[in-house]
């Protein structure tokens, strides 16, 4: 569907750009930018809103850097940590240099996806049409969604990819990259994320805890890795506190005799040493904390506008 772009290779004129990801929830924007970046920096979980923040991926192709904006999946907001992530992602999309719309193409043009785009028309960057799990439906069908979105909002190229499986990533990731402007890179060339190792071993762990735990008890929790110690063995001592808002919740992270807590631990430990690329010893907390959905410094964090009504 796309004629694509060719990406400018060995010129010595280096490229940057930022690029935003938008797309209704779970329409699969943390993987692709996982596959994108070829490494993980953002949180991956089949329960949607799980991305609460803008984390950026940085991306190379020849000579291009490609700073990637996994913004919070846009929807009909009803809390206020809703309405904080919404105009996040929102956010995200007027900063960037391209924006790419990401549809799950088993969904369709649903209702979530249909408002994001009648609202595209408002972005003035260029955007990018990506329709993502296209081994869940039949070419023809994936055609004719093509052409509806297309009729209804202005995209320079469309794109079929898997991000699960990596089909079609590479050829979006040349097109991003040609199109990001000259500049200097922002960013060293093996630096794979710009957020900081504490906040992302605080995503780990929450993400570990959304892969146990159940119904909505993940979206009333947070996670804040509270100290980082390097010690002279070149392990790290990390100390974590996931917060909670109920006691009744406090008792389902920790399980009967420890064992989600333990659980959790085991693989955020694994996964944060592999991140930060040395032994660590993780040790986690879990308290009560009743109000923090409605604590502007929590907020903050977060990297989120905290909303006054």
């Amino acid at each position: 569907m796309s004629e694509g772009m060719e990406v400018a290779q060995g010129t010595g004129q280096t490229r940057c750009g930022f690029v935003a990801l938008i797309g209704a929830p779970n329409a699969g924007k943390s993987t692709l930018i996982n596959a994108l970046v070829g490494s993980k920096v953002s949180i991956v979980s089949r329960k949607v809103q799980t991305t609460r923040t803008q984390v950026r991926g940085i991306a190379m192709k020849g000579d291009a850097q490609v700073i990637l904006v996994d913004t919070p999946g846009i929807f009909k907001p009803k809390r206020r940590l809703d309405r904080a992530m919404v105009t996040s992602a929102w956010g995200g999309a007027g900063d960037a240099d391209v924006v790419c719309l990401l549809v799950d193409v088993r969904k369709g043009l649903d209702e979530e996806t249909e408002a994001i785009v009648d609202k595209l028309g408002d972005v003035r960057q260029p955007k990018l049409l990506v329709l993502n799990k296209i081994d869940t439906l039949e070419r023809s069908k994936l055609l004719q969604l093509a052409q509806s979105l297309n009729e209804k909002a202005k995209f320079e190229a469309t794109f079929m990819i898997s991000a699960l499986n990596g089909d079609g990533v590479d050829r979006l990731l040349e097109d991003i990259a040609a199109r990001v402007k000259p500049g200097p890179w922002l960013y060293p060339e093996d630096q794979i994320s710009d957020a900081p190792l504490r906040s992302l071993a605080a995503e780990i762990t929450r993400e570990k805890l959304f892969e146990r735990l159940h119904d909505e008890l993940p979206y009333q929790l947070t996670v804040e890795t509270e100290s980082w110690k390097d010690l002279p063995d070149g392990s790290a001592r990390i100390e974590q506190t996931i917060y909670v808002t109920r006691e009744s919740h406090r008792k389902i992270v920790i399980g009967e005799g420890g064992r989600v807590l333990k659980s959790v631990g085991s693989a955020s430990r694994k996964e944060i040493g592999e991140a930060a690329d040395q032994k660590v010893h993780l040790f986690l907390f879990v308290k009560v904390r009743e109000n923090w959905v409605d604590d502007p410094e929590r907020y903050r964090e977060m990297g989120l506008e905290f909303p006054r009504n």
